[in-house]
């Protein structure tokens, strides 16, 4: 009966061939596009179309867009940012560089915002009661644009309203170890205010690990060690050179999930259901405050107490100290205390997402994602907005070419701008709940672009590894900014390379954890994603990211002056995003190289081994299930990649292509597990989950063997191991499965 399968499957994937053909050939405006008609189902990426789109993408242009987006304060839900999804809107249905359409989703979701009656404040308190010092509650307005109305004042998002004082102690980055090494010196922690710096660990992990520990309040700074290769002065840092000012405070998010905080795993729509915020996880359980260096180097370098340990040391001047309390010889008496005083309120907003699309000839139901947020802090140059900058120059290309009748891709691009990702990658997260089933039916890939340009000295790609090759050969083909002799490839590999046992050296890629709206698209959807940037070279500073992140001083101004002057990189980055796009949405079979899984497949297990093996031998634990399992999607790759090729030596059958086109799409899916990370909201990939473990292999794995390691034999922990080995070779060996013919099961 193999014939009777065989030819269920061809009937089936024929109708569906056939739905996708009228459904692309009613959803084009026949007057929009004098092509349409001679479009065949054999559409195939167009090089001189590929080099038009390159050569239209204009530096001047994202220059103007840049300044225009960042004009103002942009905070998500104000008037400002309402403005500029009406500009996203008015160029998306622009009659000569348009899209198809143009519309917003509309999302009712909990913001924490700080009270503008009660500021926020941090204060040294007397014996007696007396202020005797009191941190700054803005920054200096050093160019203008740091004061106003509209510019939000330093505040931890989400944090809890609460006056809590005591006792200061000094905490480094506020990582459980941390303040473990505290209690470890004698340094009882009950009703402390912890002074931490950002690094480390999470916002929020701070928090919840103070919490822990009894501390009534946590105070956040960012060390200029860490930001500004130690450079602290007025006259060193902004606006003199790129560094961050002392007054300047990192705001962020401290909210420790992403997505609507009242409504998890459903859209934020006005009907659905909520919970009481009052039984919502995943805030900060005590008050928190971020403050600038300078104010932190006042109550650090007076604190009492042990030396720090020597990597807790920081580039304030002064020794660090743990306290707890004041030193008697310093700026106040030593049995002053710290205030923590924090008025945050929650409050239901309209965030909206805007989104574009342009309809594939040939395929409009498999969709190619391209997105960035649109939300700032403040007014956001280099994050988001160098990015929204990016994406309406490449959106005005290919609209342009699109309303001229020249061109239209094969597969549906949609394009997002995203919503209220500041406060925890919430208009993506809404998206990918609302359209859930469609977007997981039907994604080919997703592209994002947050900060466009950090710095301009190196390409940054960071993605699963089927984007790798695409990335790749999009490299290849455009000069690297300042360095006409060379391709961002040969430059990118100059800066961040790796040796690999399949290719030798090539440029290093990074991988996908959450720090932006890729995140719903991969943990949640398991679609192949990817985010890029150009990026500074890390040998030549410490810098944990670019100095004045969310800051008041994140301005066009710091962006034309110190990050990318001339906007060449900007440029850059739009044409990989167009490069890449174009491959994506028009080349006839899918440029996902699903071989580059195997590598890191072979590479996680051969950690495991190494680390794990022995231990896990003595707990009756065996990897050979893994070991197969790996070997068997190893196989199935490489025989569908040399089914790929052959095929591309001819002129294939549409429905060969599209089954085999399917199957490179649904890959990324098979490596999904809800159950794999019930204590994680929406992380589902058993590969890329986040890893606790400094051990680069299987996240859920390695994080059982931390736990169990130090527990008896027959242990629950052990049974934790077994369970997440379990729940990696049934994924592994579906990928396999996915791989593998399709009329084979």
């Amino acid at each position: 009966m193999q014939w009777v399968k065989v030819l269920g499957v061809v009937v089936g994937a024929a109708a569906l061939l056939a739905v996708g053909i009228i459904l692309g050939h009613y959803a084009i405006s026949k007057g929009a596009d004098s092509t349409a008609s001679s479009i065949s189902a054999s559409q195939d990426l167009d090089l001189e179309i590929l080099e038009t789109v390159m050569g239209q993408l204009d530096a001047s242009r994202i220059r103007e867009n840049l300044r225009e987006l960042s004009r103002e304060p942009h905070l998500s839900s104000t008037p400002r940012d309402e403005a500029l999804v009406q500009l996203l809107l008015q160029r998306w249905q622009d009659e000569e560089s348009g899209l198809d359409l143009a519309k917003t989703f509309k999302y009712e979701v909990l913001l924490s915002l700080p009270s503008e009656e009660q500021p926020n404040s941090v204060t040294v308190v007397g014996p007696t009661g007396d202020i005797l010092f009191s941190c700054r509650q803005s920054e200096e307005n050093l160019t203008g644009e740091q004061a106003g109305p509209d510019v939000v004042p330093p505040y931890a998002a989400y944090a809890p309203p609460g006056t809590p004082q005591g006792l200061l102690v000094y905490a480094n980055q506020g990582s459980e170890d941390d303040f473990e090494e505290l209690q470890t010196q004698g340094i009882s922690l009950e009703g402390t205010i912890a002074l931490t710096r950002y690094g480390g660990v999470g916002r929020g992990d701070k928090a919840v690990n103070a919490a822990k520990h009894g501390v009534a309040g946590v105070l956040v700074y960012t060390d200029p060690g860490d930001i500004n290769d130690g450079q602290s002065l007025p006259n060193q840092t902004f606006p003199y050179s790129w560094g961050l000012p002392p007054s300047g405070v990192e705001r962020g998010s401290y909210f420790q999930y992403f997505g609507d905080p009242l409504t998890p795993y459903l859209p934020a729509n006005p009907s659905s259901f909520r919970l009481d915020p009052a039984n919502a996880t995943g805030f900060p359980p005590i008050p928190t405050q971020p403050i600038g260096f300078e104010d932190a180097k006042v109550l650090l370098c007076n604190l009492q107490g042990n030396s720090a340990p020597a990597t807790w040391q920081g580039a304030l001047g002064c020794e660090y100290r743990l306290g707890p309390g004041f030193r008697s010889d310093g700026d106040f008496p030593a049995d002053s205390q710290v205030n923590v005083s924090v008025y945050n309120r929650l409050e239901l907003r309209n965030a909206s997402n805007v989104v574009g699309i342009i309809r594939g000839a040939v395929e409009p139901d498999r969709y190619v994602f391209y997105g960035n947020h649109r939300d700032s802090w403040v007014h956001g140059a280099v994050d988001p907005s160098s990015g929204t900058a990016v994406l309406l120059e490449v959106t005005r290309a290919l609209g342009t070419l699109l309303k001229k009748g020249t061109w239209r891709p094969r597969r549906s691009v949609i394009f997002g701008s995203w919503g209220a990702e500041e406060f925890g990658l919430i208009g993506s997260t809404e998206f990918t709940e609302e359209l859930f089933s469609k977007l997981q039916e039907r994604t080919v890939a997703y592209i994002n672009v947050d900060i466009s340009v950090f710095a301009n000295v190196s390409f940054r790609g960071q993605g699963t590894p089927p984007v790798q090759s695409v990335i790749f050969t999009a490299a290849k083909q455009i000069s690297a900014p300042g360095h006409s002799n060379l391709s961002i490839y040969d430059n990118w590999i100059r800066y961040y390379n790796r040796s690999s046992p399949v290719y030798g050296v090539i440029p290093r890629m990074g991988t996908l954890a959450a720090g932006s709206d890729y995140a719903p698209f991969i943990h949640f959807l398991g679609i192949s994603s990817m985010d890029l940037a150009y990026t500074y070279d890390r040998s030549k500073t410490s810098a944990r990211i670019y100095p004045t992140y969310h800051t008041a001083f994140d301005t066009f101004g710091y962006v034309e002056n110190f990050v990318d002057p001339g906007f060449s990189s900007h440029q850059a980055v739009a044409r990989m995003v167009g490069n890449v796009l174009l491959r994506l949405s028009d080349s006839l079979f899918l440029p996902l190289n699903i071989t580059d899984y195997s590598e890191t497949l072979h590479s996680f297990l051969q950690a495991a081994q190494e680390d794990f093996g022995d231990l896990l031998q003595q707990n009756g634990i065996s990897l050979e299930p893994l070991v197969t399992a790996v070997d068997k999607f190893q196989g199935a790759a490489a025989d569908l990649d040399e089914q790929i090729s052959e095929l591309q030596k001819g002129t294939p059958d549409p429905l060969q292509v599209r089954m085999i086109n399917d199957q490179l799409m649904l890959l990324e899916r098979s490596f999904l597990n809800p159950q794999a990370f019930p204590e994680e909201r929406y992380y589902s990939h058993v590969l890329w989950a986040p890893l606790t473990s400094s051990i680069t292999t299987f996240p859920g794995l390695a994080i059982a063997y931390s736990t169990a390691m130090n527990t008896d034999p027959g242990s629950a922990a052990w049974a934790e191991v077994q369970r997440q080995l379990s729940i990696v070779v049934a994924a592994v060996e579906a990928a396999a499965a996915t791989l593998r013919p399709v009329a084979d099961l």
